[in-house]
């Protein structure tokens, strides 16, 4: 990231290029099947990203293994052309993207404690993607066209070979198909929710080192992450595990454990509590302080990125009304303004559902509305022009967009507090700005790769564009909906004992119903689970709270005590969710002045430390602050690309089988897939098993196989998964499949 500022500002001159299909070509592009085929795989796309994000923490793209997919399938529907193909992964996509925005800081409101609402959801991802294809449309000649060769968009350019190749006569699809089909077949049995023929998390918690825990979350998305990342980045990632889980928290066990009081944050002594309990106490606080300033670092970074992305974004825009009257097909692009016609409508929006539907107990003021929907569009506008150049340089693996949401957030709250707008509706305000910028930013780095893969193979950027707009109109119901499933199918019910007087709360803790409305819940007990009755109790919320730690919690009038904690799914440690959370750490601090600054702190200068050792520092953070049990997994994934690049070194011909499109990351890719659909399905089982509409009995197939109820029949398992991506991955792909090498 050094050299980023030898990037700002490119010659302009337009260069000399000739894309695959020619712009006097007329091959079917915009066809029914290819909308059809787009729309489903942005649909499953956006929901595995939702349900792989809030539990790993990170996303990967999606283009390539739906470009995979769609040369197949559309092959057996007969010919098709590249130029489908292209809309299909086009569309498809932008579920990934705006998913991936979305799940970085949406959730946050379950951490400030307001409800998650289907609709909010909807309105603000649709915003916020729609945006981050509006701005686009005017910078697409700067950014994609005229800086060709200086800004080469990775992952654009590898899913154009993949599309070349298919169209050459080459297939992937086998291998993906292979990874999909083993990866749901091991997911089916590892579930939990599902057969759960063997412990999905195994752990072992050393006698000789209180405090830590070694785990991993044997996952078959977990294991495809890792290796489609890479040894180095999953190193460091389980580097700041390893950190957390073996040295932060036996330390913090060692010198608390004489305590006799609880230590702020914590409501329970530290003698007595476990792994699990001093992670959520202590180590989140200097896990989020960690990533955020990580994101913020990173930012920084880029400045002179930033400052020349908008230069020449400010000159394109003044260009471009002179610039439309060319016009070959592969020029085409939406008219300039209809982008900003739809902006406006966008503003409206944004204007109205923060008006006339609030986040429920946070209502604002229209004026107060109004300036937050000109904040959307100003940060929106600026982290958008700046995602696109970022992605291009680094890839969007790399696009610190939670850096650019803590940016929008920390500029939002400072105005907010300097206009003494502080109460609990403005943190509300704030997330939904920073929510809609994040999205926008993490959709314009998408549709930027989608846009240079069209260049590339000759597309029209008219019907490129349409495409992405209706691939984030299709995908925003499934988003909605898989955090309504998480949320709710991972929720936990465990019974605590704390003695409140609620006639006089403790600062911190709020009565957020008067009733529970939930007909019967189950409270998962050491002695046995029971049930329990929405009507019996009161719901209370905690957050930064020196005496009830934070959370939701129900309050029994009669016992006049509270007797249940109520964990969220998201949240949760199998969904910790950790940008999301990171958001609600910097809106309630800069708000309320009640964090345990302390820790943040800790986490801020460890980041330091480690930048100033040459460490990436993002991906050390974000492992600092997950359970190690999914930096672990992820871990192992990096391993078996390790010991894959390693052979293929020392294979005679001395050749490196691994690069973007290789078959080691399209089985990873399916593996994914995979983990995530079938992940998916336990959840919808295990809601339906609350409802009664499936009994509970049905669900648990490995109750008679209790013989591989142990540990070590986990780590077998997931090391012949691990072994079946190896095999996979270092069996090269059949004659004409071999994507065309890069000039």
């Amino acid at each position: 990231m050094a050299d980023l500022s030898d990037t700002a500002e490119f010659p302009v001159a337009e260069p000399t290029f000739q894309p695959y299909v020619s712009a006097n070509d007329g091959r079917p592009e915009f066809t029914i099947r290819a909308i059809i085929l787009g729309i489903f795989f942005g649909v499953l796309f956006g929901a595995v990203t939702v349900y792989v994000g809030l539990r790993a923490g990170l996303t990967v793209s999606a283009s390539i293994p739906i470009a995979v997919l769609s040369i197949s399938i559309l092959r057996a529907f007969g010919r098709a052309s590249i130029l489908e193909n292209n809309i299909v992964q086009t569309i498809g996509s932008a579920g990934e993207s705006v998913a991936g925005g979305v799940i970085f800081t949406i959730p946050a409101l379950i951490f400030l404690g307001f409800p998650l609402e289907y609709s909010r959801i909807f309105l603000l991802a649709f915003v916020g993607g729609c945006l981050g294809v509006f701005f686009m449309i005017p910078l697409r000649r700067q950014l994609i066209v005229k800086e060709h060769g200086h800004l080469l968009y990775p992952e654009g350019t590898a899913c154009a070979d993949v599309l070349i190749a298919g169209d050459r006569g080459g297939s992937f699809a086998s291998r993906v198909f292979w990874g999909l089909g083993l990866g749901a077949l091991y997911t089916f049995f590892q579930n939990g929710a599902l057969f759960a023929a063997w412990p999905d998390t195994p752990e072992y918690q050393p006698r000789w080192l209180p405090g830590a825990s070694v785990q991993a979350a044997t996952t078959s998305e977990y294991l495809g992450v890792g290796y489609i990342i890479g040894p180095r980045i999953a190193g460091i990632i389980v580097a700041g595990g390893v950190f957390s889980w073996l040295v932060l928290m036996p330390a913090i066990k060692f010198f608390g454990s004489g305590l006799p009081v609880p230590l702020y944050p914590g409501t329970k002594v530290i003698m007595d509590m476990s792994p699990g309990e001093l992670w959520g106490t202590y180590i989140k606080p200097i896990g989020a302080g960690a990533v955020a300033a990580a994101g913020l670092i990173t930012l920084l970074k880029t400045v002179p990125t930033i400052v020349g992305a908008l230069k020449a974004g400010a000159k394109d825009l003044g260009r471009s009304a002179a610039s439309r009257t060319a016009q070959k097909r592969t020029d085409d692009d939406l008219p300039i303004s209809f982008a900003l016609v739809g902006t406006a409508v966008l503003l409206v929006m944004m204007w109205v559902l923060l008006t006339f539907k609030p986040v429920l107990g946070a209502p604002t003021a229209w004026y107060e509305n109004l300036v937050a929907a000109l904040f959307v569009i100003v940060f929106g506008f600026l982290f958008v022009t700046v995602s696109s150049r970022i992605t291009g340089l680094i890839g969007s693996s790399s696009n610190p967009i939670s850096g650019m949401a803590i940016a929008t957030l920390m500029g939002t709250t400072a105005v907010f507090l300097v206009l003494h707008w502080t109460a609990a509706a403005y943190g509300a305000l704030a997330l939904s700005i920073g929510a809609v910028v994040c999205i926008a930013a993490a959709n314009a780095g998408n549709t930027s790769q989608d846009l240079k893969t069209g260049y590339l193979v000759g597309a029209t950027p008219r019907k490129q564009q349409i495409g992405l707009m209706i691939g984030v109109v299709s995908s925003v119901f499934a988003i909605g909906i898989t955090l309504g499933l998480m949320n709710k199918g991972l929720e936990e019910f465990h019974p605590v004992i704390i003695p409140i007087d609620i006639s006089a709360l403790p600062a911190g803790v709020v009565v957020e119903k008067q009733q529970f409305d939930r007909d019967t819940f189950t409270i998962a007990g050491p002695d046995g689970d029971k049930s329990g009755k929405g009507s019996q109790f009161m719901l209370l919320n905690a957050l930064s709270s020196a005496t009830v730690a934070d959370g939701k919690y129900l309050y029994n009038s009669q016992t006049k005590q509270i007797e249940v904690q109520w964990i969220q799914g998201i949240g949760s440690k199998s969904a910790a969710a950790p940008q999301a959370k990171l958001m609600s750490v910097v809106i309630n601090g800069i708000l309320t002045h009640k964090l345990p600054w302390g820790l943040v702190l800790l986490g801020v200068f460890l980041v330091i430390a480690v930048e100033l050792l040459g460490i990436r520092s993002l991906a050390f953070a974000v492992g600092a602050y997950l359970p190690i049990a999914t930096t672990l997994a992820i871990f192992c994934g990096g391993v078996v690309r390790w010991l894959v690049e390693e052979a293929g070194k020392r294979s005679k011909d001395g050749s490196n089988p691994e690069s973007e499109v290789s078959p080691g990351s399209l089985f990873a890719s399916g593996l994914i897939a995979a983990g995530g659909i079938v992940g998916l399905l336990g959840i919808v089982l295990k809601v339906l098993e609350g409802k009664h509409l499936i009994a509970r009995d049905l669900l648990k197939f490995g109750a008679p196989m209790s013989f591989l109820q142990h540990n070590l029949v986990s780590v077998i398992a997931f090391a012949l998964l691990a072994a079946s991506l190896f095999y996979f991955a270092r069996k090269p792909l059949e004659i004409g499949d071999t994507p065309p090498v890069k000039k």
